[in-house]
């Protein structure tokens, strides 16, 4: 009797956490598609003030990427290990 108890409370959990975490996925798609509005609009703004103060939208515009991301990075793969004398 207390294998079927047992049972019958870990499938109404798992019946819950199914809920939820749909609940919760919703959530993330509604935040995702508000973060890709808001990105578009600050886009579409960003350009409306260049096209009437060029000079101020140069300055506020953020520095241009470097090809190689400016030097920081540097792949593990292009690291040479010195050789060990044994």
């Amino acid at each position: 009797m207390l294998l079927w108890v047992t049972a019958a409370v870990a499938a109404a959990v798992a019946v819950a956490c199914w809920m939820r975490a749909g609940r919760l996925a919703r959530k993330l798609d509604a935040l995702t598609q508000s973060y890709w509005e808001l990105r578009y609009d600050f886009t579409r703004l960003r350009s409306q003030v260049s096209r009437l103060d060029p000079e101020s939208a140069e300055a506020a515009a953020p520095p241009e990427a470097q090809p190689n991301g400016g030097g920081s990075y540097v792949p593990l793969a292009s690291i040479k290990m010195p050789k060990k004398k044994g």
